[in-house]
């Protein structure tokens, strides 16, 4: 498999693979950080687009997005699709999915995330620990919750949408598209396209 990004998401989301075995070829990719040849000693860091082609014609077909930034992650998918890669999810063992969701491809969950049955999710979620969506939400492509985020019932989340570490949306909500909800904070109204909230109860900062 070859995981996008080699920085500290990256290196999350190795641990995953590692802990439920779920690959045993794995490379990453970077292209920004020339110094930045091997991670843990151990796995190879390809360095441009041509040798991650190269892969994907010979043994690996699969990749999974190894970055944050909803947007970054959108493109990244969109340009190794058209290299002739596979995006696929990777979910922790350790999380807990329901039978009865709806999960677009390239999600990236982590160890304790929960998401309740009847949830509809976009493509490329990227979850983190402790994370939490609950019943019959609507989450859009290329959203980040962050550790111990949480949506209570029938929340529904914008594309390219962030909430911060420990933020809670309440039940019913609808928050916009490119949203940055921050860390701790409690969303108790809708939240409209393009704007920064934070506090409890959350107001809007700066929109753009």
């Amino acid at each position: 498999m070859l995981i996008i990004g080699a920085g500290g998401f990256a290196k999350e989301l190795l641990q995953v693979l590692e802990e439920d075995k779920i690959d045993n070829t794995i490379v990453l990719f970077d292209n920004i950080n020339a110094d930045v040849l091997e991670v843990f000693s151990k796995y190879k860091v390809l360095k441009n687009f041509e040798e991650c082609k190269e892969v994907f014609s010979n043994n690996i077909k699969d990749f999974v997005l190894g970055i944050g930034n909803g947007k970054t992650r959108m493109k990244l998918a969109d340009k190794f699709l058209s290299l002739g890669g596979n995006m696929v999810s990777v979910i922790s063992s350790k999380a807990y999915v329901g039978d009865h969701i709806i999960l677009g491809i390239g999600a990236t969950i982590l160890a304790n995330a929960t998401i309740s049955n009847s949830a509809q999710i976009g493509k490329g979620l990227l979850m983190y620990y402790k994370a939490v969506i609950t019943h019959d939400c609507l989450v859009g492509d290329y959203v980040e919750l962050s550790p111990g985020a949480t949506l209570l019932g029938n929340v529904e989340i914008g594309d390219f949408t962030q909430i911060g570490a420990n933020a809670t949306i309440l039940p019913g909500l609808k928050i916009g598209k490119n949203v940055v909800v921050g860390a701790g904070a409690v969303v108790s109204r809708d939240l409209p396209d393009n704007c920064v909230a934070v506090g409890i109860p959350a107001r809007i900062i700066k929109q753009y």
